[in-house]
């Protein structure tokens, strides 16, 4: 991109320039300290004390070079050095003055003379810099067309800063023309000739009304979701679109460019929480120097998982997935960050015990974190076999080979939709969790038992539950864009229907954090903070589009999806759960199962899914899971009893 280049003033102009002010202060300051009387002036060599500032000077300003500066980027460190210049040019003078007294009868430069001409000096100096900025300012101004109106919302450093780079950028459309307090102390007060409006509904009115703005810029500094949000929708009602500037250290072309980058508010932006902070420092003790597995790694909560994982530098991850493309892109993305971090890609089903079992072999992972799983509620309630042999025989696969193989802790990722599950999708990720946790206790009394076993178990089993995360493959936000893109309507299944977010990034930290205080047999349930309506998450992006809900873009209620919730849980009523030292993880106190019993039905289970029959695969998912009742599917024959299996 070729930028357009501006005119400069030459440096030896600046210098003439400076050189001038100062023989018109000193000539100034005689007239001014002498009344403009010509006969008290005459006795003074006025020529020659001309040359004499006019040398001082010009020694000076090479030395300390102050003729050097864009004049129209003028800013406190240039006044600083023209201060101290003259105050240098001043006192070398009055010295000049006072040595000059020993040889004449008089004083050619008296304090006084000095003393004004330093004032007088400074000010021109200051003053033709200052009045070359505003005239360039105003004339790049004018030079622009349509420019936005904008407001800043931030009063401190970062503000002042992008309100700076913004004026003195000439190919900027954006004027700022007001600030809006972060701070409420600040309202009512300016900044920078600014007005400073509250950050209050009434406040913006009036901003709107007098500043006459377009657009407000949030600088990304840490403003809380719950702010934003509130800043967004008074904005949306009175039609001002709001941008995030990016941070400073971001900007492409830094501050000497005056490169502000801009984006535009996203609804993942107002759905984020606060910033989740790892607690635990024995996760990189845990992960440290050791071989790490993550099955369903192409995944997006796999994917995330991966990328924190480099962070606490294991020897090397394996990448297991069975979708190629994805995990290419994965494994090149990991390229240029993994540093040291040895990754593997490993093409594979966790169904297929032979390939996991030669994964296991090669590569001995010490830690497993088990992502993969099929999780979209329709799909797997036209087919429940599959949601069986991928979430229940993978499961148990890859937690039988752990164990084989001595891995010090698998953490299964997990669902909320495994609470009271209503669904084939649901009830599979119970199962699976059952398996892991009755595995678990299994091992321990095992290993309690005096015995050539007598120990503790080599394997921890540890669950982590949560909700819909923001941005994953499926996922309602992703569909709601594309709908946008293609004028609507936006589909939402019913009016109530409510759901739990959270971001990728979040959710695996988390998991991250529970798997590390895990010591086996936990299912660990996340704060999920409060829900959200579908139907209200649809009108806010119809909104944040710039159309209006009903209007230019409609919404339509397609109906409950088979196996679909109004309201997800994330504990079953018969649990209650215990805190841990993180707020936002806590532990599930759960039933407690016989393995040998939950392994013989989980066998028989995948046996019937093999046979890919429907009604036998759900009625055995129902017996295995009793609280598992279908609701709005062709399994609910099966709650009624009027199907025998």
């Amino acid at each position: 991109m070729v930028r357009k280049t501006s005119w400069i003033t030459p440096s030896w102009l600046i210098l003439i320039l400076d050189l001038g002010c100062s023989i018109l202060a000193i000539n100034l300051a005689f007239l001014l300290r002498l009344n403009f009387d010509m006969n008290d002036i005459a006795p003074y060599p006025i020529a020659h004390i001309s040359l004499l500032v006019l040398g001082v000077n010009l020694l000076l300003s090479l030395s300390l070079r102050t003729y050097r500066g864009i004049v129209r980027h003028t800013g406190m460190a240039d006044i600083g050095h023209i201060a101290g210049m003259n105050i240098l040019s001043s006192g070398v003078l009055y010295t000049i003055g006072a040595v000059y007294t020993q040889y004449a009868a008089f004083n050619i430069l008296p304090l006084s003379i000095i003393l004004i001409y330093f004032f007088i000096s400074t000010f021109a100096l200051l003053s033709y810099r200052l009045l070359v900025k505003w005239t360039f300012r105003y004339y790049s101004l004018l030079r622009s067309q349509n420019n936005v109106r904008a407001a800043i919302y931030y009063t401190g450093p970062t503000g002042l800063l992008l309100r700076k780079a913004l004026s003195e950028d000439p190919a900027s459309a954006i004027r700022v023309v007001a600030f809006l307090a972060h701070n409420p102390a600040h309202a009512g007060k300016s900044m920078e000739g600014l007005h400073i409006y509250g950050a209050e509904s009434g406040q913006l009115h009036r901003l709107v009304k007098q500043a006459n703005i377009d657009t407000l810029l949030i600088p990304e500094e840490d403003i809380e979701p719950s702010r934003l949000n509130e800043l967004v929708d008074a904005c949306m009602l009175l039609d001002i679109k709001v941008q995030k500037v990016v941070p400073v250290s971001q900007w492409i072309d830094g501050v000497a460019n005056n490169s502000v980058q801009l984006k535009d508010i996203h609804i993942e932006d107002l759905l984020e929480r606060a910033e989740i902070k790892i607690r635990n420092p024995r996760i990189s003790e845990e992960l440290k120097g050791k071989n790490v597995l993550v099955t369903g790694a192409a995944g997006s909560i796999g994917s995330e998982i991966v990328r924190q994982l480099v962070k606490y530098e294991p020897a090397l991850i394996v990448l297991c997935d069975k979708a190629e493309s994805p995990l290419h892109e994965l494994e090149l993305e990991l390229a240029e960050k993994s540093g040291n971090v040895q990754i593997i890609p490993f093409i594979g089903n966790v169904c297929d015990s032979n390939r996991m079992q030669q994964l296991f072999d090669i590569y001995q992972p010490a830690m497993v974190y088990h992502a993969a799983a099929y999780k979209h509620v329709p799909m797997m309630e036209k087919n429940p076999s599959i949601a069986v042999i991928n979430n229940v025989l993978g499961t148990k696969v890859v937690a039988e080979l752990s164990v084989e193989y001595n891995v010090e802790k698998f953490v299964m990722v997990s669902t909320d939709k495994a609470v009271n599950p209503t669904n084939v999708m649901g009830a599979s990720k119970r199962i699976a969790e059952i398996f892991s946790q009755s595995f678990n206790n299994y091992l321990n009394e095992q290993y309690q038992r005096p015995g050539p076993v007598y120990g503790t178990p080599p394997t921890r089993f540890i669950t982590t539950r949560f909700g819909n995360v923001l941005g994953s493959n499926g996922s309602v936000i992703p569909r709601f864009k594309q709908q946008l893109e293609k004028g609507g309507p936006l589909t939402v299944t019913h009016p109530e229907i409510t759901r739990y977010f959270m971001t990728i990034p979040e959710a695996c930290q988390l998991v991250l954090e529970a798997g590390s205080m895990g010591q086996g047999g936990e299912i660990f349930v996340f704060d999920m903070g409060k829900p959200m309506k579908i139907a209200e998450l649809a009108r806010k992006m119809i909104r944040m589009a710039g159309k209006e809900p009903g209007k230019d873009i409609q919404i339509v209620y397609t109906g409950l999806r088979p196996g679909e919730k109004l309201y997800e849980e994330l504990l079953n009523n018969a649990e209650n759960t215990m805190h841990t030292y993180h707020e936002k993880i806590m532990i599930a106190k759960v039933r407690t199962y016989d393995f040998l019993v939950v392994n013989k039905e989980v066998e028989d289970l995948i046996a019937a899914a093999r046979k890919h029959y429907l009604m036998p695969t759900v009625a055995r998912m129902k017996k295995l899971v009793p609280e598992f009742i279908s609701k709005n599917s062709s399994y609910e024959e099966l709650d009624k009893g009027t199907i025998t299996m």
